[in-house]
């Protein structure tokens, strides 16, 4: 698998690098580095390729994955509900006019203000994650809100740990083993007990950079199996099943991108067989990709500021680990390419590093020419998703800015950060 084909934003054909119609080493000049690139229309495109796939499932974006004002508005014109985790992205969704009853709030520690928030501007579902909740929640809302309940199902994602949410002992939702104090059973009750909380379905989410369909038909099954529980024994049927997101991107050569049209496919299969078997009406379902919408849609780019030669060449850039943490939080893999110049230099093994004052941080291992010098461009591919969202101000270096580009336009989205954007909350 070729650059160009791992995002197709990406374009080496032409004589320069271009992003979507727009050679990078123009954007580059015009806004600075580093620089968050976002291609809108492969957004777009890629959000009607799960309307299409699932043309009878809910499809909610996961905005932690990117939120942004513009990016809420491109995947509410295509049709996608949102998923929600805080009063912060409420308010996002908010001003831009999101519509309240395609929005899901999720977390498993909300604040009364996330939940404020929520009940305020008449968030269809939430859901919820520990008796606690159950309890502030009924005592806040009022009418029937609509609530889902978050069960861990203890299926293995096979995904790196830090990023695996469906099993037992990690912090989210609620187990089905007996004996642990937050179980399902002692959940259901609780909030049937709540006289202005309305139990309509179940959530599941089993992580992150999950490249297996198999692991979703399982997660399917098991659901299900506890839907069918959940009737027998409150004789309360339940309609709606959220089974996540986490869908696995390409980040590097080789990379396989998710099997959109085979999840779909045995998904569809397994929910009729397992519904079918237990007399259980097929209930209506939700499904939150994030990374998948926008991860292969965007790129980041670099500047050269030094190249160290030694026992082991060090190429470091004017980003690093403030603006992509992932390789620091989990060991993520990233790949990059020179962009604005053509080298015939054979490729040596160098490792391009950040900035800041870690050891760790460094954004990946690679092939580069031999004559990569300061000055020199990077362009990092599939940096839509937990890259903007995660960004810090790690030695108060501003967070990039995020730019747009649709047929051969540019437009700025978020600006880049100042240093007196730094400053204005410091009151010292």
């Amino acid at each position: 698998m070729t650059l160009s084909e791992l995002l197709p934003s990406l374009d080496f054909g032409h004589e320069e690098a271009q992003f979507a119609g727009v050679p990078i080493s123009h954007l580059a000049a015009r806004f600075g580095t580093p620089l968050y690139l976002i291609d809108e229309e492969e957004v777009r495109s890629r959000a009607r390729a799960y309307r299409a796939a699932l043309p009878d499932a809910e499809v909610a974006f996961a905005s932690k994955a990117l939120c942004t004002r513009s990016v809420l508005r491109w995947v509410a014109e295509e049709g996608l509900s949102l998923d929600t985790c805080s009063a912060g992205e409420i308010a996002a969704a908010r001003s831009v006019g999101f519509p309240a009853e395609r929005i899901l709030l999720h977390g498993n520690a909300k604040t009364p203000e996330d939940l404020k928030a929520a009940l305020e501007y008449g968030v269809r579902r939430i859901v919820l994650d520990s008796l606690d909740e159950i309890e502030q929640l009924g005592a806040l809302a009022h009418g029937r809100q609509q609530v889902m309940i978050r069960v861990t199902p203890g299926v293995q994602a096979d995904t790196h740990a830090a990023i695996t949410t469906g099993t037992e002992g990690q912090k989210f939702g609620f187990s089905l083993l007996d004996g642990v104090r937050d179980n399902l059973a002692a959940a259901v009750s609780a909030v049937l007990a709540q006289p202005s909380l309305s139990l309509v379905g179940l959530h599941c989410h089993i992580g992150s950079q999950v490249s297996r369909v198999d692991r979703y038909e399982e997660a399917a099954r098991r659901m299900v199996d506890v839907l069918a529980g959940v009737r027998t024994a409150y004789g309360v049927t339940l309609r709606e099943l959220d089974l996540g997101g986490g869908h696995a991107v390409p980040y590097l050569p080789g990379d396989t991108d998710f099997d959109l049209d085979g999840y779909a496919r045995r998904l569809r299969v397994a929910l009729a067989y397992e519904c079918s078997t237990r007399d259980f009406p097929l209930p209506r379902l939700t499904i939150e990709p994030g990374r998948a919408i926008v991860g292969p849609a965007g790129m980041t780019v670099y500047r050269v500021c030094a190249v160290k030669r030694g026992s082991k060449t060090f190429v470091a850039v004017d980003g690093g680990m403030s603006d992509n943490p992932r390789p620091s939080l989990y060991g993520a893999k990233y790949t990059a390419r020179l962009v604005g110049r053509h080298s015939r230099a054979p490729r040596r093994p160098m490792s391009v590093v950040g900035r800041h004052c870690e050891s760790g941080d460094v954004l990946a291992d690679l092939l580069l020419p031999d004559d990569i010098h300061p000055g020199d461009l990077l362009a990092v591919p599939c940096t839509g998703a937990y890259h903007h969202s995660l960004a810090s101000n790690y030695n108060l270096v501003g967070r990039p800015p995020l730019v747009g580009v649709r047929d051969g336009v540019a437009t700025m989205l978020v600006r880049r950060e100042t240093e007196e954007d730094l400053f204005a909350r410091d009151l010292g």
